[in-house]
Parts: C-alpha cells; structure tokens; sequence
C-alpha cells in the first residue's frame, strides 16, 4: 500500500462507518414511521367503516332494547337486513348493552357470550371507537375455534348513543387480511426505494468525501514539503534547520563530535533590493543558494532563513578552526559576479561562526552566537568572524557591566573626565583639550571607554552618557574661567546623538545653565559615523556651527568621504587618524603614508580647515608633521588624559618661553609618567562622548 493510500485509509474508514450506520438508522426510522402512517390510516378507514356499519345496525334497534337487553325476532332480522350491504367485508356484528349483556349476534339467532370488558368500558366512558387488529380463524365467526384458516380482522368496538346517551357499544368485526396484504407490499415497495435512494445517496457522499481526501492528502503533502522548505530557493528553511540542528546535538554528544553552524547574509541587499527591484532580489537570492549548494559537502545542511541571511550547518567538525575554514570557502561563492539580467554585480557577505562546544552547548544559543558573530563581521567589516564573547551584548559579563553602568551614572564620583592638551605646532601652545572619559569601576579599577562606550551605543545608553559628559565638560570650562583663563574643551559625539535636535538643545541648555559661551566647545564625530548616516547628521552639525560651536571630523581617512562632501560640510577642523601617524614613526624616511598625510592637509587647507595629528608620540614625528603644515598636535608626546586638577601644571610644563619649533620642543617637559613611546597609546582604541 503506497504512503498516499495508508494516509487516506483511515478517513475513508472513518466515513464508511459513520455514514452506512447513519444512513441504515434512517433507513430504519423511515421505513418504520412510514410503515406506521400507512397502518394507521388503514385502522382510521377501518373505524370510518365501522362507524357506518354501527349506524345502519342501529337504525332498527329502539332505545328500550338496550335497556331491556333484548331484540325481537323481527328488530333482529331488521338489523340483519340494515347491514347487508356490506356482506363483503363484514365479518362478525354484535351488539352489547352498557352491562355487557349481548342483544345481537351475527352469527348466531340466540346471541350468548362475553364481550371483551375492558376495550367495552372504555368505548362507553370516552364514547370513542376502540379498534384492535387480531389474527381470526376463517369460519368460526365466534373468533374461538382453532380450526379454520387464519386471517387478519379489525375488531371495533363503536359506542351506540342515543342524543347525549351512550347504551352500549357495536362491535364490528371487519376483514382486514385485504389491507394487511396491501401494507405489506406497500412496505416493501418503501423499503426497497429507501434503501436504493439510500445506496446512491451514500455512494455520491462516497465518492465526494474520497476525492476530497485525496485533495486534501495532496495539500497536506504540499504544506508539509513548504513548511520544510524554502519557496522561493528550494532550500531547507529555518524550521527544519533547527530539527536537523537538534538531531546534530544529540549526535555529537554521543559520539563526542563538534557541531558547526556558519550564518552569513548579503552585504547592503536593501539597497540592491530598492535600486534593481523585488525581482532582481529574489534572482539573486536563487543563485546565491545554488552556490552555496554546489560548493559544500553534501552531509552539509545550506538553510536559508529568511530575507537575505543563509545559514550552513557542519553536523560533525572537529574545531572551531575547521568550521572557519568552511565559512572562508563559503566566502569565496561571492567572489565571482552575479549575472541578473544584462548585468554583472559584485556583491560581498558577513559571515558568523559558531560551534559546539567551544562557543555553546546547545541548539539555541549555537544559533544566537552564531548570528552575534555574523554581526561583528559586519559592523567590523571583517568578512568572516568566528563568536567572540567581547563582541556579545547579551553575555553575562556585559549584563553585569551595563547593570553597572547604569548605576554609575547615578553616582557621583565613577565616571569621569580626563583632558588631553592639544597643541598648536608652531608656537607649541597648549590651545583647547580633548575630554575623554574614565570609568572608576569600585571593584574592577580605572575601565577605559572601550570597554563600556560601545555597550551604551548598542543598548541605548549613549544618550544618558553623552549628556553626562557634555555637562561634565561645560562645568570644567566655566571652572577655568573662574580660575582665569580660557580652554577649549571638545567632546565626541556619537552617531546615535547626531541622529535628531535633542543633543542640540541639551547643549543650548548646558552652556545657558554655566554661562559659557559657545566658542570654547567643540564637537567631534568620527569620519565613518559621518558617511554612514548623512542626510540626518548634516542638519545637526548645520545648527552646531550656525551657533559657533566648532565640529571636527574624527579618523580623518578612514571613511569614503567625497571632495564635495567635504567642500560642503559645516566642519572646522579635521583630525587625521591615528594609522597614518603611526606609519610616520615607524618609517623614518619618505613614504606613502607622508604623502598621504600632505595631500590630506592641502585638501583640507585648500577648504579652510584646521588639521590636527592624533596619536604623537616621539619628536621627530611631531617634527615631520610640522614640515607637512600640518596645524595642531596631541598625543602622548606631550601628556596623556590627564584629571582636570592637572591640566594647569601640564600646561605651564608645554607653554614655550619663546617661539620653539616642534623638534626643539623637550619632550622631559611633557607629562612624567606617559608611556614609553614604543608601547601602544592606552587611547587608541577609545572614542568617548
């Protein structure tokens, strides 16, 4: 029996019982009630017939008879006479009094017997007929006699009333095999109809109901296979991944075996979604998932998710490393173009990697870590990513450090501002500061804001944080001025915070509140939160500047920004980023990062922009950078983030006495306890609010 048969068997099963015991029980009701119409009608026709043979018996019968309970010879004939008309049916005519007493008999001249008392009485007190069908042997009019031939009669008893008087009752004896043998027949024709109409009713239902199981089989079948697979690629979809997922887990366990899940989605497929169209989208999706079909192991499962996100899952791997290594070859799919239509497109993926047990130890969070990594590749830009805890907001260790974080915002002393000068490379003044903030954590010491700035960006806190390190900032500059000199204070802003008003008009509120005017802030936002979301950012930096609050542009050169976005942007300075530095210290000689850095700075000047080198760290530097015209300078050449309380003594160790050139500038005035220059700046991987 084929899988198709076995599935349908027990709905057909199921409707063959039902109906043939349903169909038969109204096949029996029908037969039954009509049977039973019919007997009573006949028994209604019997009693009509009776009703008038009474009347005629009754017409010569004078109300003294009953009374004496006797007839005369001649009453009697009279009577015999009055119903002989209806010799053809009548069987028996007897007449009683109200007693009992017998005043006629058909059968007999000398009338003896007994009626039958109690269908008697019941006729006289309801002066209703009384009518009962019984067996009559043929020739013994007495109804008594065993011999004879058997025949059906209707016995009627019908009440004699003389006006309101009920006297007695005639019991009329009528042949009923007549009207026995045509309900018979008539029973019989009703049954066969029923049962044909029946038959037919329930081989169409029959038929009905089978062919609509076997529809419904064939949608059930086609359910099952679209709630496996994907419809638009073919592909198994998330649901019977996390089945197979599942059985992995348990094999591997058994057998001691790694699990690997590899998830990896289209780089910026929004965007080719809205310029090409839904259907150019949905093409690429299609040879995508032939790609990834053909170049991996068959006992690999290729998923597709949902969207433009593809998952890959390795049943049996034995590190982490091998599971790298597939989502590298994975990597290269995309490395030929994809053919739509006419044209040829290039298009890049973030992949994530996570396995069992090295990152998780089931199903679920295999695929949680998996995407957390498919993130990082992202965001960082780094093709493929393997998970990495420090890159997951919902681990344990992030909980309890945003919890933290929340709550130091609330305290007074924890978080904190530190001033890096900046110096003009001229002169050698110290002409504003960088605010960077600190994090003085009660069990886990000084945190620098790498650790916790990008958590309050990914969670939302950043909002809460850059107003704390905005009013921070303005108070110190209204605290300087009450100590009786001026110092620019800049603050980095976040993406986050440039994406509406709200930090515009916290900063009209601060300044207002200390009394500090506008020139003496600036703003920096990096060049890669600038590119990415412009059309809402340059509105903001627009007011900032319109205001006379100086915007700087952060990591200059690590972004895509244009010449004529540049030329039309409302910044004031752009601070080069610290790579290029870092090539200047480690390449005495001429090479392609000077030049980089001089085109740079004649781009910038030839817009009127002043440019200032992070990330100094030796003299020499400085010096190179001065002859590049490059403006401003800081770093760890001349002093680290230092509290506000020692801003006063590094600037009186950095003011010159005399207009000095970088090189003559001596690096023991600087800071005492900076790092050795050959080690990495604590701040380079920092940006704070």
């Amino acid at each position: 029996m084929t899988p198709t048969a076995r599935k349908r068997t027990p709905l057909t099963r199921y409707f063959s019982v039902v109906s043939v015991v349903s169909m038969l029980t109204l096949g029996v009701a029908l037969v039954a009630t009509t049977s039973q119409l019919s007997r009573d009608r006949a028994i209604e026709e019997g009693i009509e017939t009776a009703q008038t043979v009474q009347a005629y018996a009754q017409a010569p019968v004078p109300l003294d008879a009953h009374t004496l309970g006797t007839l005369s010879p001649e009453q009697r004939a009279a009577v015999v006479a009055s119903v002989d008309g209806f010799s053809t049916r009548l069987v028996a005519l007897r007449l009683w009094a109200a007693d009992g007493e017998m005043l006629f008999d058909s059968a007999a001249a000398d009338p003896s017997g007994f009626p039958d008392g109690q269908r008697l009485d019941m006729a006289v007190r309801s002066n209703t007929p009384n009518a009962r069908v019984v067996t009559d042997v043929q020739g013994d009019l007495n109804l008594l006699s065993s011999t004879g031939t058997e025949r059906e009669v209707l016995d009627v008893y019908v009440p004699i009333d003389y006006g309101t008087v009920v006297v007695g009752a005639a019991e009329v004896v009528l042949d009923y095999s007549g009207t026995a043998a045509t309900l018979t027949k008539g029973n019989r024709t009703i049954t066969g109809v029923v049962a044909v109409g029946l038959l037919l009713v329930w081989l169409l239902l029959y038929r009905t109901v089978r062919k609509f199981s076997s529809r419904l089989q064939s949608t059930a079948l086609d359910n099952a296979r679209l709630a496996l697979l994907d419809s638009l690629t073919g592909l198994p979809n998330r649901r019977m991944l996390l089945d197979r997922l599942a059985r992995a887990v348990e094999t591997a366990a058994e057998v001691g075996t790694g699990v690997g899940l590899v998830m990896l989605d289209i780089d910026r497929f929004k965007d080719i979604n809205d310029s090409l169209g839904h259907d150019m989208g949905d093409e690429l999706l299609a040879q995508v998932a032939l790609r990834l079909q053909a170049a991996l192991r068959d006992d690999d499962l290729v998923a597709r998710l949902g969207g433009d996100e593809f998952a890959v899952l390795v049943p049996a791997i034995r590190s982490a490393k091998d599971a790298e290594g597939l989502a590298e070859r994975v990597r290269t799919v995309f490395t030929e173009p994809f053919q739509l239509g006419e044209m040829e497109l290039h298009v890049e993926t973030s992949i994530g990697v996570a396995c069992i047990p090295e990152h998780a130890t089931d199903g679920s969070s295999l695929m949680r870590k998996a995407d957390v990594a498919m993130y990082t590749a992202k965001v960082h830009r780094l093709g493929v990513a393997v998970y990495s805890p420090h890159e997951d907001d919902s681990s344990p260790a992030r909980l309890v450090l945003l919890g933290d974080l929340h709550r130091a915002l609330t305290q007074p002393d924890e978080l904190v501002l530190h001033y890096q000068p900046k110096i003009d490379l001229r002169t050698g003044a110290t002409i504003g500061v960088e605010a960077l903030m600190r994090w003085e954590h009660p069990t886990r010491g000084m945190l620098p804001p790498g650790l916790f700035v990008p958590l309050a960006e990914q969670t939302g806190l950043i909002n809460d944080l850059t107003r704390f390190a905005l009013e921070k900032a303005i108070e110190q500059i209204a605290a300087w001025q009450a100590d009786g000199y001026s110092l620019a204070v800049a603050v980095n802003l976040s993406a986050h915070n440039l994406t509406s008003f709200t930090v515009v008009d916290t900063i009209v509120e601060l300044l207002d509140k200390h009394q500090v005017s506008p020139d003496l802030l600036e703003v920096e936002i990096t060049e890669t939160a600038l590119v990415a979301d412009p059309s809402r950012i340059l509105p903001v930096l627009t007011r900032l500047d319109g205001m006379g609050i100086r915007v700087s542009i952060d990591d200059f050169g690590t972004g895509t920004t244009s010449i004529s976005q540049l030329r039309d942007l409302p910044v004031t300075q752009l601070k080069i980023d610290r790579l290029f530095i870092s090539d200047l210290e480690s390449n005495p000689d001429v090479c392609g990062s000077e030049i980089v850095v001089k085109a740079m700075v004649d781009l910038a000047h030839s817009f009127g922009l002043v440019v200032i080198a992070e990330g100094v760290e030796d003299a020499r530097t400085a010096s190179r950078l001065a002859a590049l015209d490059v403006d401003q300078a800081q770093g760890f050449l001349y002093s680290k983030a230092v509290p506000p309380a020692e801003i006063a003594a590094a600037r009186a160790a950095l003011v010159p006495t005399q207009r000095q050139s970088p090189e003559e500038l001596d690096p023991r005035h600087a800071i005492s306890d900076r790092p050795n220059p050959s080690s990495p700046p604590a701040d380079l991987p920092i940006r704070t609010p």
